[in-house]
């Protein structure tokens, strides 16, 4: 019998990754809310380098990352019918390079446009809008979103799709706006549609405290 564990905190997209893969492979799993400011002794010994969110443990073994634990997770079941990451290998290196570019290019900007003050607003903004172009430009050429199956790159891109638009909402500072990138919310609605998908997100009523908290937004 397989021990399947999940560390991460509930309204977080990197964990929300990892538990959207499971279900989508039918893995069974068992949930481990952190404390980010009390992180847990299992969370430091599982990744004691990062000591980051989100871990799977697998029959006591971890892997960390998102992205590295759904490859994992598409790995180890691949006997089930969903199929996360492409079988062509030049198809898969595409996919991971999107991925980096979500997590490392579009992440940062977005948190340097939405939170930046004074002089650096500006600067932030328009670093922003020009990775977004980058995904824009992609989007519509390949249309990331595979007909009527969710993706691996699907899975990544949702902190573009969900969580942008909600934060960009909460600060009252836009720069994800649909007339500057119709390609990129055209296919966030044809995600954000699939009944799949809208049963595995946290509920906005739920998570807008939450990210209120987290950037000490007045309600």
């Amino acid at each position: 019998m397989q021990e399947v564990k999940v560390y991460g905190v509930w309204g977080s997209p990197f964990s929300r990754r990892v538990e959207i893969a499971l279900k989508m492979k039918g893995v069974e799993y068992e949930f481990i809310e952190e404390d980010l400011n009390n992180k847990s002794e299992q969370l430091l010994m599982y990744n004691p380098v990062h000591k980051k969110i989100p871990v799977l443990v697998h029959n006591g073994k971890p892997v960390v990352e998102s992205s590295l634990i759904m490859e994992y997770i598409d790995e180890t079941w691949k006997e089930n019918a969903v199929q996360l990451l492409p079988t062509d290998p030049y198809k898969r290196a595409q996919v991971r390079f999107w991925s980096k570019f979500i997590d490392d290019k579009i992440m940062a900007s977005v948190g340097a446009a939405l939170l930046s003050q004074g002089e650096d607003v500006q600067k932030a903004k328009e670093e922003m809008e020009e990775v977004l172009q980058v995904l824009e430009s992609e989007i519509i050429k390949k249309e990331l979103f595979g007909g009527d199956k969710v993706s691996f790159l699907d899975i990544i891109g949702l902190f573009v799709a969900y969580w942008v638009p909600i934060v960009q909402q909460l600060l009252g500072n836009y720069v994800l706006t649909r007339d500057k990138f119709p390609g990129i919310y055209e296919w966030a609605d044809q995600l954000l549609d699939d009944t799949f998908i809208k049963e595995n997100l946290p509920h906005k009523d739920k998570l807008i405290p939450l990210l209120r908290t987290r950037f000490g937004v007045q309600s």
